[in-house]
């Protein structure tokens, strides 16, 4: 074990921002400066949260109501956390996440009924924990929208929601950016390697 923890960092924005792409590029540029870090994803990550996930991000937009997907994102956090994220952390190792607790915050939070009070009362009873740094890849929702159906991955559950639910939550996570310290707004609308320098300049000096 390491006697200094690791730095948790979290990627949040809409589907198609390019979160993914930026999370894969910071990872290359922590190993190959000799950093040890951890890659993950939510919902998913550990095998628990990931079997999660199929129930999640498959299927019409109406399986589940926005109650429902709160517990089973919350149950899949948990698995992540202590199984994963937490051993990480305490062995010294930066943390990078591709969505965390932010994003139910504004899916189903926001976007999806006044649910933001039960939201948070289940992460404080059962998560307990925030990512040190937060980065939010903002990007115009219609531009996002096609490039996430363009994917054709099957976990295209949220999108089907259409536009007008794209623009709420980019809203959503403006809002929080501005109310929480530790998260910070780059613009997705530059190229990939624009938008890594920006992250790059964020996170270099807490390492």
């Amino acid at each position: 074990m390491s006697g200094t923890p690791g730095l948790f960092i979290s990627f949040e924005g809409i589907d198609g921002s390019g979160k993914s792409t930026q999370v894969g590029l910071l990872e290359d540029r922590l190993r190959a400066q000799g950093q040890s870090c951890l890659r993950t994803r939510e919902p998913g990550g550990s095998l628990g949260a990931e079997e999660i996930r199929r129930l999640l991000v498959e299927g019409t937009p109406d399986r589940w109501s926005a109650e429902t997907e709160i517990l089973l994102f919350t149950a899949a956090r948990r698995d992540h956390l202590e199984t994963l994220i937490e051993p990480a952390l305490a062995a010294g190792q930066t943390v990078i996440t591709d969505r965390f607790a932010d994003s139910t915050r504004v899916y189903q939070g926001a976007t999806r009924g006044d649910l933001r009070g039960t939201v948070d009362q289940l992460h404080t009873l059962m998560i307990k924990r925030e990512p040190d740094l937060t980065i939010i890849i903002d990007i115009d929702p219609n531009v996002a929208l096609t490039r996430g159906l363009a994917r054709g991955s099957g976990e295209d559950r949220f999108e089907d929601f259409g536009l007008s639910f794209q623009e709420k939550l980019r809203a959503g996570f403006l809002a929080l950016a501005e109310a929480e310290p530790r998260c910070h707004v780059i613009n997705g609308a530059q190229t990939p390697d624009e938008i890594a320098k920006d992250v790059w300049a964020l996170i270099s000096p807490r390492l």
